[in-house]
């Protein structure tokens, strides 16, 4: 079976089991080879409530290594959502091993005042 195959597989058991409401959205994290995306997914209405990405134009401009800047994502979705009221989370890899760059936006978010 092949990467991407398995992948999806595992991202369909984890999203049969993770789902977001109002109060507490899925933390959901894509992680291309370059970037890494965050968003916090209402599923109940089917949208999203805030995204970060190391694209934004405050973390792009840092210098560092990808997992430092996924740390500083982490931290960006966390201010977002306390602003939006948010304080707790579902947490979804997408599919990823939790380690690296997954991991380290985790941490950020938990940091930055979110509980999962």
């Amino acid at each position: 079976m092949d990467k991407v195959l398995r992948r999806q597989k595992i991202r369909y058991r984890i999203r049969k089991k993770v789902a977001g409401t109002k109060d507490n959205p899925r933390l959901s994290v894509f992680r291309s080879n370059t970037d890494i995306y965050v968003q916090l997914i209402d599923d109940d209405s089917g949208k999203t409530i805030a995204a970060a990405s190391s694209k934004d134009k405050d973390i792009a401009a840092q210098k560092g290594t990808k997992v430092e800047k996924s740390k500083l994502v982490g931290a960006a979705i966390a201010r977002k959502a306390t602003e939006l009221g948010v304080t707790a989370v579902r947490f979804d890899r997408g599919g990823n091993l939790y380690h690296g760059r997954v991991k380290a936006v985790a941490d950020g978010a938990r940091e930055g005042g979110l509980q999962f």
